[in-house]
């Protein structure tokens, strides 16, 4: 296998991210058929760390941060082809280093639940979400 390189990139092409979007396990649960509003997801993402092999993105680390205090790990998508060689956990501590004070923060994928507790992430039982404002009573 040619060399995968580590990047933190300033943007991400919509393209290339829906694409390793639909070759990980990620597609399902993202907005992939709306380009307009997954361009958002990208424009607005503050931490990029990408993984490349020649040039093509295989695994990506989309985050929202403030760099000291919090850093929510947004997306965390490997190609199938490529997981299971520490793509992942690789773009987790790629992620972690250019935010080292901040707590790293994610929710994670049904598939994935088992993987992060095997990398050394803790689980934390006091997560909520609201999906839309009138589900909030």
């Amino acid at each position: 296998m040619s060399e995968i390189v580590y990047a933190i990139e300033k943007s991400l092409d919509v393209s290339e991210f829906i694409e390793v979007l639909k070759n990980s396990t990620l597609a399902v649960r993202r907005p992939i058929n709306d380009e307009q509003r997954v361009s958002s997801m990208c424009n607005n993402a503050n931490l990029i760390v990408t993984a490349r092999v020649d040039g093509t993105l295989v695994g990506v680390a989309r985050s929202i941060t403030d760099f000291v205090y919090c850093t929510y790990l947004s997306d965390l998508a490997v190609d199938v082809k490529f997981q299971k060689t520490g793509i992942g956990k690789k773009l987790i501590e790629e992620t972690k280093k250019a935010t080292p004070q901040a707590k790293l923060i994610l929710l994670s994928a049904p598939a994935a639940v088992d993987y992060y507790p095997r990398i050394g992430m803790t689980k934390h039982n006091h997560c909520y979400y609201l999906d839309e404002l009138k589900d909030l009573k």
